[in-house]
């Protein structure tokens, strides 16, 4: 870490499943510790860790009492353990904003003394300084970084974060970020201006790794995502099957593509973790779409899919439809009505039909759309 600054925060190695639906592979909750003339701790961690994390503040600040809490934000797993904190150093001072505490009066009372911070203001614990950048709806309305312009690190809050305790970040970042944050673009586009012209050297997120060098590299992909730009030129193939035509349809064109170096990627719905096709369906410029009709309808796991999509803005994106259906493939037209309700959304005039069994002629409607694909591609 950063001279003067601890990482205090915990490894949860047990959980599979985080806020209720993300499928992890264990999670990383980080708060981190300032030793100046004043002790400042940023941020609690998760309710399983709060003895974990006392011993590592009174490890570290020995014999010296805490002076300030500052709260980026007040999701449980990252504010449940302030009681505790308060209760072993009660002339603690917590520095929030006024959402913050407007929060934090839902879930508990407490009688420590509080400071009310506005936007760029900055706090001196010494030789460190906190400048105050408030991040509202990124992803919470409470939501503040801490900007130590001593050392150039950016206590980002939950951006800049990662799933799971292993992985490459920008996988498991994207994940993340299009899980969680996708929805405020916008937002998070109003932060990253706050932070042009600042030396920021680290960025330490509330979860996964501290971020040190090439720091550029972690922003510009935030400024893509949160733009809704592309990150890569190749295209994503998401389907549906109930007895495997719709399967081999996708995997014929998926053969195409890989044959002439596109980059592709292919996801059974039904059985793939529906977070991480969402993060590659916003990372790569062209999404495929395939389902069975069903009651009329998308095949329930691709409805689903496309909601999550328009839930979080979905947009300036490449489209293909398929459909398959034995008496009225309906599939296509639903997809259509769901995805036209994105900005920007560009459809490839070839839609594909598969009535019944995968056969040749289904093939020469494939060989269309993909001739169609390849004009971006060419």
């Amino acid at each position: 870490m950063i001279e003067d600054i601890f990482n205090i925060g915990a490894d949860d190695r047990d959980i599979d499943l985080f806020e209720g639906q993300y499928k992890v592979n264990g999670m990383r909750y980080n708060s981190y510790l300032i030793m100046d003339e004043k002790v400042c701790v940023l941020d609690s961690v998760a309710e399983n860790f709060g003895d974990e994390w006392l011993k590592s503040i009174r490890e570290i600040a020995k014999d010296r009492k805490v002076d300030y809490l500052v709260i980026s934000h007040m999701e449980s797993d990252h504010s449940f353990n302030i009681e505790k904190l308060v209760n072993e150093y009660p002339d603690i001072t917590l520095i929030g904003n006024t959402q913050t505490f407007n929060i934090l009066n839902k879930y508990f009372e407490t009688r420590a003394n509080k400071l009310i911070v506005k936007n760029d203001e900055v706090l001196s614990l010494g030789k460190h300084s906190l400048r105050f950048i408030f991040a509202p709806m990124v992803h919470w309305p409470e939501v503040m970084m801490s900007y130590d312009e001593y050392s150039g690190t950016l206590f980002s809050a939950d951006a800049f974060g990662k799933f799971d305790l292993e992985g490459e970040w920008d996988d498991k970042a994207a994940e993340y970020y299009f899980g969680i944050v996708g929805k405020y673009g916008s937002q998070v586009q109003s932060v990253l201006k706050k932070l042009v012209g600042m030396e920021i050297n680290n960025i330490c997120s509330l979860h996964g790794p501290v971020l040190e060098g090439n720091i550029s590299h972690y922003v510009n992909l935030y400024d893509t995502w949160s733009s809704y730009e592309s990150e890569k030129r190749g295209v994503v193939i998401a389907y549906g099957s109930i007895y495997g035509n719709s399967r081999k349809t996708c995997e014929y064109l998926y053969e195409r593509l890989k044959k002439n170096n596109i980059d592709v990627k292919i996801f059974d719905l039904a059985r793939s973790d529906v977070h991480e096709v969402l993060s590659y369906a916003f990372r790569y410029d062209t999404l495929v779409v395939a389902s069975s009709t069903y009651n009329g309808d998308m095949f329930p796991c691709v409805k689903s899919f496309i909601e999550s999509l328009n839930e979080r803005n979905f947009q300036k994106r490449n489209v293909a439809l398929i459909q398959s259906g034995s008496w009225a493939p309906l599939a296509c037209k639903a997809m259509r009505k769901k995805l036209e309700e994105n900005r920007e959304i560009s459809f490839f005039t070839k839609e594909v039909t598969v009535t019944g069994s995968f056969k040749r002629n289904d093939q020469y409607q494939l060989d269309e759309l993909f001739e169609q694909m390849m004009e971006i591609y060419r």
